[in-house]
């Protein structure tokens, strides 16, 4: 998948970054992995606390009180503060609860993918819930793995 991700992006000429909480670098560790990497990837936020979501991101703390880190409207600020900080076209934000014990009253498995696409004639922010199974491996591993389905979703749009 990543480097089918890295392959849409260089094609379109365009550039993605990683903001990761839970999966602490596994998406940015993955897109390395592809040789050439390098001509997309600008930047990767492994922002683990709240305090790195807001003072690296921007994600207000309005949001993080109101909503907690493991939310839509975090991941969403979290894929558009990574994006506009790095100036990268794309940007993938995963926030979520891996285990092994609920957060915040938030079951585990629970995960929030956040997408931000601009193109400069086409600009879409959204994030998509998801429930996993499994240990906190298995629930990374499946945040990750989506992630990278979501980016291809995305970028395959247009431009």
């Amino acid at each position: 998948l990543e480097k089918h991700v890295v392959d849409v992006l260089k094609e379109k000429k365009l550039t993605i970054t990683t903001a990761e909480s839970c999966t602490g670098g596994m998406i940015s560790s993955r897109i390395v992995n592809v040789p050439g990497a390098s001509a997309v990837l600008k930047q990767a936020y492994v922002t683990y606390c709240d305090e790195a979501k807001h003072d690296l991101l921007g994600v207000s703390n309005d949001t993080l009180d109101k909503y907690k880190a493991v939310s839509s409207q975090t991941a969403k600020e979290m894929a558009f503060g990574a994006a506009k900080k790095a100036n990268a076209n794309v940007g993938i934000a995963v926030t979520g609860v891996a285990g092994p014990e609920k957060e915040d009253d938030k079951p585990v498995g629970l995960v929030y993918i956040g997408v931000y696409y601009n193109t400069g004639n086409f600009e879409i922010l959204e994030a998509k819930e998801f429930n996993f199974a499994g240990d906190r491996q298995a629930i990374r591993y499946q945040a990750v793995e989506n992630a990278f389905k979501l980016a291809i979703e995305y970028i395959s749009i247009t431009t």
